[in-house]
């Protein structure tokens, strides 16, 4: 027989009258609730009931296994300790010295001691390109370059290939800085045309249509933002050897997926992780307090970075939450404490 249950106040009930895939009357509150195949319904329950036992199960395996792991973890880590990247005499933003699998061996050993799967794709912390470049010089003026950000990633999501940029209403020394701005990145390539109409004091910017450019606008700038913040931090703290990585895909022992965006182990510590949300994260913080949990990191060592929260959100949502939220003024001097 047919059921529904509703979504406002949970009830549930059989409905012989109304067909299968139409919306019926909640008996309780009178709401309009869909109604589903007794079938449909019940394999629906069984699979969210399974899903739960599994990361049930795996919370409790982690809690179980956190002395052995750490102790794993570090055996492991010793082993690869001659490991990682030296980069006292290195330039961070023009170097392939991260882009080696001798790198991220440090990580791979600390996520095995956890029965973690890591996968790294190393191209991901080359700087010899002009990515992190631009990232810097974004998030560095992001008071006054994140309009430019959001207008690019908003024409990407409704298939615009062009924006306009009226620097009229800008001050003058801030016009010249949008201005210069956008010939850098058109020089990096970022976009496919500029052109300036000095009269007008409008830019013409015609996006590029590569998939890595696109996912730079939408949010990977902030990750090399992040990644380049971390290492300045290293290197303020003195930590000259450092294993580092950006989206790293970890797959536990039950077969759940993650991808952390930023991940920078100094040698002999603990790794810190920084998720970067350069849109909304609230919906999202229940997955981030059990993958914390997951991978047993203290609320400190995994951060969610967010550019559009102020000073003071940050500070209460770290109090309500076993996590650590910052902003981009903020990232730095709280990586320089746990790095």
């Amino acid at each position: 027989m047919p059921i529904y249950r509703c979504n406002a106040c949970g009830f549930v009930s059989e409905d012989a009258a109304t067909p299968v895939g139409q919306t019926t009357a909640c008996g309780r509150c009178g709401r309009a609730s869909t109604v589903y195949g007794t079938v449909f319904f019940v394999e629906k329950l069984v699979e969210r009931y399974a899903a739960a036992m599994r990361e049930l199960q795996a919370l409790r395996a982690a809690d179980d296994d956190e002395p052995a792991n750490q102790g794993a973890a570090a055996e492991a880590a010793a082993t690869a300790a001659g490991a990682g990247a030296q980069f006292t005499d290195v330039d961070a933003q023009n170097t392939a010295n991260f882009a080696t699998a001798e790198q991220h061996l440090p990580l791979q050993a600390w996520f095995a001691g956890r029965k973690i799967n890591a996968t790294f794709d190393y191209a991901q912390v080359d700087t010899t390109g002009f990515f992190d470049d631009a990232a810097r010089l974004l998030g560095d003026r992001l008071d006054l370059f994140g309009e430019l950000i959001d207008r690019v990633a908003f024409a990407y999501r409704k298939g615009h290939g062009w924006i306009n940029l009226e620097l009229a209403r800008l001050p003058q020394k801030d016009a010249q800085a949008v201005n210069q701005l956008c010939r850098t990145l058109y020089g990096h390539t970022l976009f496919g045309r500029y052109h300036y109409q000095k009269p007008e004091k409008i830019v013409r910017l015609t996006l590029q249509t590569a998939p890595a450019v696109r996912r730079f606008f939408e949010g990977g700038w902030l990750e090399w933002y992040v990644f380049l913040e971390a290492l300045e931090a290293c290197k303020a703290v003195g930590r000259r050897q450092i294993s580092c990585a950006r989206g790293v895909k970890v797959t536990f022992p039950n077969e759940d997926l993650h991808e952390l965006d930023v991940v920078v182990l100094p040698a002999g510590r603990t790794p810190v992780v920084v998720e970067c949300k350069s849109g909304e994260f609230q919906r999202d913080l229940d997955k981030y307090l059990r993958l914390r949990k997951r991978l047993g990191l203290e609320r400190q060592h995994f951060v969610i970075c967010s550019p559009h929260i102020a000073d003071d959100q940050a500070g209460g949502l770290s109090a309500m939450y076993d996590l650590t939220f910052v902003n981009l003024r903020l990232l730095r001097a709280h990586l320089q404490t746990v790095l």
